[in-house]
């Protein structure tokens, strides 16, 4: 039986059907067991994102109707708009992914591009487009927030 903590963690993954990666004791950190788990996760996501272009592409294209009722036609007009929207922001984050798998090769994968600290296999595992360690991501999002 899976524990809260898995459940829950398992639900935060991005892509479904990796498990987590498991770091055996005395493990170098940033490894190439682990950049090759964090390859995996991250195809996988474009793909995921990629299939879902796909799929909205084909779904405006057999839902496009000319509705003779204004308030229909400005309801299907709103739910494009929305998803195109949605796109949008995954077409964003597949260039942030492709960037990602780049950066992958190079020695700096994992570690903060602020403090140059260890970002940590769990948060990687969440979020493996991190660049940001949970404390320098805080504090850049108290400092947005204090200028917006």
């Amino acid at each position: 039986m899976a524990t809260v903590t898995t459940m829950i963690r398992k639900s935060a993954l991005p892509v479904d059907g990796i498990e987590p990666y498991t770091q055996v004791e005395g493990e170098e950190y940033m490894n190439e067991q682990q950049k090759h788990h964090f390859r995996d996760i991250l195809s996988a996501w474009k793909q995921v994102l990629i299939e879902g272009v796909n799929k909205t592409v084909d779904h405006m294209k057999e839902d496009a109707a000319h509705y003779a009722d204004p308030a229909d036609r400005a309801t299907q007009e709103e739910e494009f708009a929305l998803e195109l929207r949605n796109r949008d922001r995954e077409r964003k984050l597949v260039r942030k992914i492709d960037k990602t798998l780049n950066f992958l090769e190079s020695e700096d994968f994992g570690y903060c591009e602020a403090c140059g600290i260890e970002i940590g296999l769990q948060r990687l595992e969440v979020r493996p487009t991190a660049e940001l360690c949970v404390d320098c991501k805080t504090t850049q999002e108290i400092k947005e927030r204090q200028l917006a």
